[in-house]
């Protein structure tokens, strides 16, 4: 146990300290942890051999939980209502345009059934939390606030559609069955219920626990952790009850953040810093858990394939769903670019792999391919994008105007 512990914590160390590593090289710091997970596995000098799935995907699932979780306590209601339409409309038709766009390219180019395709696409079509909130916080050009609010709540709000379009496509591939538009609308009522359900339970998880320590008071250490508690708590009870347990959790942040009076600046720093824990040990573990001497044979499909999900699939969903929208084509362009995938697709190539249907590790291999490329293309040039398509807000780079002398 002692070397247990020991082996483990020296890899959170370490990691903590590849942090300011990444922004004196502008890397992209997820790009660094999962580059650190695979030294550390069996074809690197660490030698751990790791090929539980399994126990992989519960390990990200809660790690995913926390990060969301922070993220839903580090958005603003008035952000909200300013960005929450067209970032819900990215989030769901923008997920599924993205997937279309990568299914149906995977099906004609590499002559593979549609329905995997499409499963390919749902399992890349997510935009990722963590990676957007880590990137566009620590870029040199910030962003006006409309941008990041839309690209912010965005990324929180489309991983539990990428999660049921992945879960329907994985139930139509394991089956067998023919990829039509009955067996799509044959899963509407599951959407609607996996929806709503997190959407009520969350708000109202949310609710109820900010009226509690309204009611009770705690001593000042145990707030974070009780939020801590009671979020997972409303996460794992709406996915027992057939919601989306990813959307309640944001859903609570979002409603902790944004009613009573608890600490909210201790509630935040205390998940920020478990959001860090959380990002590391998904991105680590799953850098631990591919076998590099097993990505060459995919690495042709998988750059094909992401360079038409970076500069074709991603870009011509958000032109689309931005619309009707007063964004101007640059920044249109902008939240298209920055599109960035990281934990989440690689968490969800998890789930074919360890169903009983015909997919094989390769699959794994072959998003884990199409996620690195995103990171080092898109998010090694967030900072460069925001200079090219002029989208800093109006104090970027300001300087202060010389004072007159008084007459």
């Amino acid at each position: 146990m002692d070397a247990l512990i020991f082996i483990l914590t020296g890899i959170a160390v370490f990691s903590i300290l590849i942090v300011p590593l990444s922004s004196k090289l502008q890397a992209p710091i997820l790009l660094l942890f999962l580059g650190f997970g695979m030294v550390l596995g069996e074809d690197g000098p660490g030698g751990i051999e790791f090929d539980n799935f399994s126990f992989a995907y519960t390990l990200g699932s809660l790690c995913l939980a926390m990060i969301l979780l922070s993220g839903g306590l580090d958005t603003k209601l008035k952000n909200f209502k300013k960005a929450g339409v067209p970032s819900g409309i990215l989030a769901t038709l923008g997920v599924l345009l993205t997937a279309v766009g990568v299914g149906v390219a995977y099906h004609f180019i590499f002559g593979r059934p549609l329905a995997e395709g499409m499963l390919l696409g749902a399992v890349v079509g997510s935009t990722d939390a963590a990676a957007t909130f880590m990137l566009l916080n620590h870029s040199k050009v910030a962003p006006r606030a409309k941008i990041k609010d839309t690209l912010f709540i965005e990324s929180g709000l489309n991983d539990p559609i990428a999660i049921f379009m992945t879960l329907t496509f994985v139930a139509i591939v394991d089956t067998g069955a023919d990829f039509t538009l009955g067996s799509i609308i044959s899963a509407t009522p599951s959407f609607i219920q996996q929806m709503g359900l997190g959407l009520i339970g969350g708000v109202a998880g949310g609710a109820i626990v900010s009226f509690i320590v309204s009611k009770v008071t705690l001593p000042t250490g145990l707030n974070p952790p009780f939020f801590l508690m009671a979020g997972m708590c409303t996460y794992s009870g709406v996915a027992l009850a057939g919601g989306s347990g990813f959307l309640a959790v944001y859903l609570f942040g979002v409603t902790v953040a944004n009613t009573g009076k608890h600490g909210k600046e201790r509630l935040a720093h205390f998940h920020e810093g478990l959001a860090w824990l959380a990002q590391i040990a998904m991105f680590v573990m799953l850098g631990v858990l591919v076998t590099p001497s097993a990505l060459p044979e995919m690495v042709t499909e998988g750059l094909i394939l992401a360079a038409i999900l970076i500069f074709i699939a991603r870009p011509v969903a958000v032109l689309l769903c931005l619309a009707p929208f007063k964004f101007s084509l640059n920044e249109k362009l902008y939240i298209g670019w920055v599109g960035l995938r990281g934990a989440v697709p690689i968490f969800l190539a998890i789930i074919p792999v360890i169903s009983p249907g015909p997919m094989t590790p390769n699959f794994f291999n072959l998003v884990f391919i199409m996620v690195g490329a995103s990171l080092f293309i898109q998010g090694w040039t967030v900072s460069p994008a925001g200079r090219l398509f002029r989208v800093a807000a109006p104090d970027e780079g300001a300087k202060p105007e010389a004072q007159k002398p008084a007459p």
